[in-house]
């Protein structure tokens, strides 16, 4: 279940943050609509390593619709294998 608060009980920020170190997010609301996340700076790397990696497979998946793609034995006798 989602960790949703409203941005006042950032006044009291040790206690939401330390809710943030036990690995879910936190949503703070402004004025009843959601505008910010409060982040483990773990969770934040991996999200943007999840990101970069999800962004490196559709670079390749469009290369590969572009430029065609080669076979497994291409492949192996590139590597020389």
């Amino acid at each position: 279940m989602p960790n949703i608060k409203p941005i006042s009980d950032l006044r009291n920020y040790t206690e939401v943050l330390k809710e943030a170190e036990e690995g879910s997010p936190i949503f703070l609301t402004k004025n009843g609509r959601g505008e910010y996340v409060i982040l483990d700076m773990k969770e934040y790397d991996k999200m943007r390593a999840t990101i970069a990696l999800l962004s490196k497979l559709e670079e390749g998946e469009q290369s590969a619709r572009k430029g065609g793609r080669i076979s497994a034995d291409e492949v192996e006798k590139a590597l020389g294998i």
